[in-house]
């Protein structure tokens, strides 16, 4: 039984997978804080350029 469970806890098969899929999953957490802050900066452009144009339609009639 020692034996088995020293066996086991030595084991490193499987130990890359595990590596990579925690620095996947924190690139992809990084990845949606960037968008959503981009996002965040897009919308803010939009409704500058969309009170401009209105600002520029109403003058120009």
């Amino acid at each position: 039984m020692n034996r088995m469970m020293l066996k086991f806890w030595n084991d490193e098969q499987g130990q890359d997978l595990i590596e990579y899929t925690l620095l996947l999953a924190f690139v992809a957490l990084a990845s949606a804080t960037l968008f959503i802050g981009a996002g965040r900066s897009v919308t803010g452009i939009w409704s500058v350029t969309n009170s401009r144009l209105v600002a520029a339609n109403t003058s120009a009639s």
